[in-house]
């Protein structure tokens, strides 16, 4: 495939509503799934306000706004992705979800050519990779968020992945979405999350031991090592929902205590305190 000109993308939460939103400004027709017309509208909407704070920020004029979104199509029809000759899936961190819709799209997408990504972080692509008859044509594009700020992608062949897989998937991410790539390992957290989850993991221990507070630990990491944002923040943004099923993802591949969910990450989450998403998590907001 030299030229790909129609991209699917199966959800439309922060991950989901990024790439979509990169896409159809770089100039693809973006077809967006969710599970229902209300996620649908609602995806849309969050794409539209995205674009909109790029306009106020003079990051967009008004016409390219406008552009980017007469190239966006938001259903709640699965089977509308028939004609894509990629899709993203972007649906929540969970391996059963993400094999069952890899099933789902298999039977879906007609062209035989056509590329099935991953954005998962953690989830080896193998596993979805296997749950469709095409598993050569299956291939890890692990996005960061915010999608439309963040330059990385993590490019993530399974063992099954073939050559021209890869190849096609590394120049779409590059060329035709403007991202900066890294090869990682078909292994549970691939290079940044394997890095990054025990630094998170170990913020939040010293929150539960009383060791600091919240806002010392971030203050500290910010100031004292030039990080952008603390690991309490960064967590907040993330998702702490999303956190834990990251971390349990590396620790059932790794069975090394550092990537276990701290008790005080997974009460959080019971309660709901999530982050950003709900307002409260280790700041409020």
């Amino acid at each position: 495939m030299d030229h790909i000109s129609r991209l699917g993308v199966v959800g439309c939460g922060l991950m989901g509503s990024g790439i979509a939103e990169v896409a159809a400004r770089r100039g693809l027709d973006v077809l967006v799934t969710e599970a229902t017309d209300e996620a649908a509208t609602a995806g849309r909407a969050r794409v539209t306000a995205s674009l909109d704070r790029a306009v106020r920020h003079a990051k967009l004029t008004e016409q390219e706004r406008d552009h980017a979104l007469s190239r966006l199509t938001f259903t709640a029809d699965l089977d509308a992705l028939a004609d894509r000759q990629i899709v993203i899936e972007a649906a929540a961190e969970h391996r059963d979800l993400k094999t069952d819709l890899f099933t789902r799209l298999d039977k879906t997408v007609t062209d035989p050519h056509a590329i099935l990504a991953t954005n998962t972080s953690s989830i080896p692509i193998t596993d979805v990779a296997t749950a469709t008859t095409r598993p050569e044509q299956v291939i890890g594009l692990h996005f960061f968020n915010p999608v439309p700020v963040q330059p990385l992608v993590e490019i993530i062949p399974a063992l099954t992945t073939s050559a021209d897989t890869l190849t096609t998937a590394r120049r779409f991410a590059t060329e035709q979405l403007g991202k900066q790539p890294v090869q990682a390992p078909d292994r549970s957290g691939f290079v940044v999350n394997a890095l990054l989850v025990p630094y998170l993991l170990a913020a939040v221990r010293m929150v539960e031991s009383g060791t600091a507070t919240p806002e010392d630990i971030d203050r500290g990491m910010e100031l004292g090592c030039a990080h952008p944002m603390g690991p309490l923040r960064l967590l907040d943004l993330i998702g702490l929902d999303t956190a834990q099923a990251i971390a349990e993802s590396l620790y059932a591949e790794y069975k090394e205590p550092l990537y276990a969910p701290p008790p005080l990450l997974r009460r959080m989450v019971a309660a709901g305190r999530l982050g950003r998403k709900s307002g409260q998590g280790f700041h409020t907001y």
